[in-house]
Formats: C-alpha cells, sequence, structure tokens
C-alpha cells in the first residue's frame, strides 16, 4: 500500500529519550529509559502491567514531564489512549474534529495567509510559504477523505451527528483510531489499538502501520500485531541488570533474545543462592565444630580444649566474612504465572444453549453443549454478539428466546471484558474476602496487591479479574478477550495453561496469534 503521507513528515518525524526516569509517590516507574525513533521506525513498547508503558508514551507525547531524563521529539504527534477525551454528549464529528485540529489549524493558517497575500500585507509571502509548508505536510486536504477510508475499513460509526454517548466503546475507540491514521501526523502513540477490532479492521490496522512513512511507538499484547509491524522492541521489563533493554531485529528476535536472557539471569541467580547456602552451611558446621569441641570426650582436659579453641574460633569468624561478602548481585527474576488446578465437571453436560438469542445484541439463534473438557473458539465481527453469547451462558444475561441449562453441581467462571471492582477496595483485601488463604497465582505485583483498586492500571485491573475467575476454580471457563490489555508474556503462559487444563473452555476472541494457538479447537462463528 503506497502512502498517502507526505515526504516532508518524514523528513520532520523524530523522537528521542536519553536515561528517563519518572516515579510516582516515591516509586520508580520508569528508570534509565533510552529510546531513539526516526521515520520508518516502528517500536514495540512492552512489559508485564504496571511497568511503565502507558507512562512511557505519555512522556513521549509531553503530557507527563519526567523526573530525570531528556526528551526530544519532532513533527506532530497524535495520540490514541486508552481514554477519549470527549464526553458522551459531543458527536462523532466533534471527536474527529478534535484529531484533525492540526489539520483544522493547518487549513485556516492558509487560508488566513492566502487572504494577507492578496491584501498584499507586509511579511504576508514568508507566512504564505510557511502555511502551505504545513498544510503541505499533513496533506490537509486529503485528511477527511483518508478518515472516511478507515472509518469503513474498521466498521467505525461514519454519523457526524451521532452523539458519542449512544456508542459502546470499541465504536469509540474505533472512531478515534480512525482519525489518528488518517491525520497525517509525524509520530504515533499508539495504547492497545486492536482491543476492539475485528479481523478486517485488525487487517486494515496492519496494512496502515507497515505503510506509515513516519515514527510510530506502538503499546499492544497483540502478539501477530507486533509480529507483523515491529522494527524493534523497548522491554520495560527489568533485566538482569535492573534496567529497560531495547532489541532490534523485530519481534521475532527480541523473543528469541529475551527467552535466552531469561535462562541465564535463572541460572546466575540460581548459581548465587547455591553458593550463598554453601557458604551458610559452611559456617553452620564450623559452629557446630566449635561447639562440640568446647565439650571434648572423657579423657580430654583443659589443654586440648585450649589449643583447639584459637582455631575453631578463627574458623567461624572466617566463613562469618566470607558468607558477609557474598553479595547475591543478580535480582530474583519475575515470578511466572501459576494456573490453579481446575477441576473437570464429571457429568455428561455441563452448560446447554438451545435456540439462545438475544434481541438486538444476538440475533441468530445458537445450539451448543458443553462437557467434561471441551474446547471451543466463538469468533466474528464487532457485533456479532459474542459477549452477549458468553454472558448469557454465564447467566449474568437472560436471553429473549430459547434456554440455557447448566449442570446443578457446575460451577462456571465468566470473564467479560467489563470490570466491575469495587474501586475502594485492595485486590488483597477482595482476594481474602472472596478466597480465605487463597494461593497467589502470580498474576498481581506485591505492590499492586496492596492498592485500592481504582489506582491500579487497566491491565492490573484486568489480572484481577482473572485472578478472582480462576481462584474460583471453575469447571467451566468463559473467556471474553481474555488477552485485552496482558502483557504478551502473559499472553503466552495463560495460553500453554488453557490447552493443559481439565475445565471446559470457551474463548470470544479476535487475537489472532491465540486463534492461531487454538486453531485445533473447534469454531463457532457467529
Amino acid at each position: 500500500m503506497t502512502s498517502p503521507l507526505s515526504p516532508a513528515l518524514v523528513r520532520t518525524a523524530h523522537v528521542r529519550l536519553s536515561d528517563v526516569h519518572v516515579a510516582f509517590g516515591g516509586r520508580p516507574v520508569l528508570a534509565g529509559v533510552d529510546l531513539v525513533a526516526a521515520a520508518g521506525d516502528r517500536v514495540a513498547v512492552v512489559g508485564e502491567n504496571g511497568r511503565g508503558k502507558t507512562t512511557l508514551l505519555r512522556v513521549l507525547a509531553g503530557t507527563q514531564p519526567v523526573d530525570r531524563g531528556e526528551v526530544r521529539r519532532a513533527g506532530t504527534i497524535g495520540v490514541a489512549d486508552q481514554q477519549i477525551p470527549l464526553g458522551e454528549q459531543e458527536t462523532v464529528g466533534d471527536l474527529i474534529d478534535l484529531e484533525l485540529a492540526a489539520v483544522r489549524n493547518a487549513l485556516a493558517c492558509l487560508e488566513a495567509a492566502t487572504t494577507a497575500l492578496a491584501e498584499g500585507q507586509s511579511g504576508a509571502d514568508d507566512a504564505f510559504a510557511a502555511a502551505l509548508s504545513a498544510a503541505e505536510a499533513l496533506e490537509a486536504w486529503d485528511a477527511d477523505r483518508r478518515v472516511e477510508v478507515s472509518l469503513a475499513a474498521l466498521n467505525a460509526v461514519d454519523d457526524r451527528n451521532r452523539p458519542l454517548g449512544t456508542l459502546s466503546v470499541g465504536q469509540r475507540h474505533r472512531v478515534r483510531l480512525a482519525c489518528l491514521l488518517g491525520a497525517g501526523h509525524s509520530v504515533l502513540l499508539l495504547d492497545e489499538p486492536t482491543n476492539h477490532l475485528d479481523a478486517s479492521g485488525l487487517a486494515h490496522l496492519t496494512e496502515r502501520l507497515r505503510a506509515y512513512p513516519g515514527v510510530v511507538v506502538l503499546v499492544s499484547h497483540d502478539r501477530a500485531l507486533l509480529a507483523d509491524i515491529a522494527t524493534s522492541v523497548l522491554d520495560l521489563d527489568p533485566s538482569s541488570d535492573g534496567r529497560p533493554r531495547g532489541y532490534g531485529g523485530g519481534y521475532a528476535a527480541y523473543v528469541e533474545a529475551r527467552q535466552a536472557e531469561r535462562a541465564r539471569w535463572e541460572a546466575l541467580h540460581a548459581e548465587q543462592l547455591a553458593e550463598r547456602q554453601r557458604l551458610a552451611d559452611d559456617l553452620s558446621a564450623a559452629q557446630n565444630r566449635l561447639r562440640d569441641n568446647w565439650r571434648p570426650e572423657k579423657g580430654h582436659g583443659r589443654h586440648t580444649r585450649a589449643t583447639r579453641a584459637p582455631g575453631l574460633v578463627r574458623a567461624v569468624h572466617r566463613r562469618q566474612e566470607e558468607l558477609s561478602a557474598h553479595v547475591v548481585a543478580v535480582p530474583p527474576p519475575p515470578a511466572r504465572f501459576t494456573m490453579p488446578e481446575l477441576p473437570q465437571h464429571q457429568g455428561t453436560v455441563a452448560l446447554r444453549a438451545s435456540g439462545v438469542a438475544v434481541a438486538g445484541r444476538l440475533d441468530h439463534p445458537v445450539d451448543l453443549t458443553l462437557g467434561g473438557a471441551d474446547r471451543l473458539v466463538v469468533t466474528g465481527r464487532n457485533g456479532a454478539g459474542k459477549s452477549t453469547l458468553l454472558a448469557a451462558l454465564a447467566g449474568a444475561l437472560e436471553p429473549t428466546s430459547g434456554t440455557v441449562t447448566r449442570a446443578r453441581s457446575v460451577r462456571i467462571g465468566w470473564l467479560g471484558q467489563e470490570s466491575g471492582l469495587p474501586a475502594r477496595r485492595t485486590a488483597a483485601e477482595l482476594l481474602e474476602q472472596r478466597f480465605p488463604g487463597a494461593v497467589d497465582l502470580g498474576l498481581l505485583s506485591g505492590y499492586d496487591r496492596h492498592r485500592p483498586i481504582a489506582e491500579l492500571s487497566t491491565g492490573a485491573r484486568r489480572r484481577l479479574d482473572l485472578a478472582l475467575v480462576l481462584t474460583a476454580r471453575p469447571q467451566v471457563l468463559l473467556l471474553d478477550e481474555p488477552t485485552n490489555h496482558l502483557s504478551a508474556t502473559l499472553v503466552d503462559e495463560l495460553t500453554d495453561a488453557l490447552h493443559s487444563t481439565p475445565a471446559a473452555v470457551v474463548l470470544a476472541t479476535h487475537d489472532r496469534q491465540l486463534l492461531r494457538d487454538t486453531a485445533s479447537w473447534p469454531r463457532l462463528a457467529l
């Protein structure tokens, strides 16, 4: 695909971070981040939830000041974060105008400069040349057409008079994304842009980003998108030296290098722990010898004790010094996700849907039967009713026609796309209240476990939702877009666990890599 954007954009696109540090409330969020990206670079920013990926995009956008370090950027910047900047009363047209503000301003300045030139005002020649250059850099005359193309490709609402309050969250994000793809910015900063896209929308986004001549900095859990477009990867997870690390060669090269580095890290940490344990054992043995030799067997006198004691004391001191001098310099690697042992429903049928439909949301009746360790992937474009079907199966939504039958003893775990967690409670409090004494699954950091849920990142709340579902040890898992907002590493670990769990699993997803990883599972296309 040929890019519609001007060569002037290519010349101006540039971002650079040097040793950037950001802390919130004294807690480091970004520490020692370096990044250089020029025109044509597509940088994937990865890391576990809470590592500062969204904060990094805000630093690049200029909305988050840094505590230390240098930030440089050149050219216009378009940002797709996880919050829509307008209220429910504003319209689709208002959102388009907001996202195309630079285009509108460039055309207005050119019109004013043209008028000044026609009137022969002093300095009008230079003002006109500057205004024309700015409009050309954005290809401002063609911006609305580019937006219309992307609105159609992303299956987004194109009625400019439609209030945003009548749109779903996904529809609003698709409108905003279409605007950014057409606005002609030098730099695109995208935070989880695939969360609300179906297969055709993902294909369009991939095509546009691969052809984008400016800088793209992308935060995404979508491993297929990262593999398709990333030219380099910035990993914000701490490495063995405690600093974020950049990797060239694209996403596949990053995965290979990161796995090798993780293996070395774990081996070095284990070696240092083993050496520390050896030194501790040597000290304990020396202390035991000292104690035993102060009480020699019968027949030995004071002289024997007196001659042995100094040497034994020196041996103990020497081993104490060796142990004190031994520092475990390699920090422990991050914890891995641990899937709980989910039980399998022993009956013939755990869950059955017969002619289930929901007016206006799931129009085509659905029949399905689940039992034992069955697997099912529900597919379909946005609006086809995938989330509605899972909510009906879980009992959270009553069908307008048809019936859902659940075995009397079956436990069903439903992970929806929207979180309704109590804002003021902490994750630890909520887990302890619902599941006293439950084991940690490795989904939440110690810091996130003790923060109010309202202060958690979107990804951390998603991890908590998943922890609550899994800790209930359901026999049937209903997972609606389970990879949304999760790190690529966690998604890989979760995917492996879903293959091996004895519980029945139903997935509704647009995640192309997850679809590939579950290619052998039965499909239900809506």
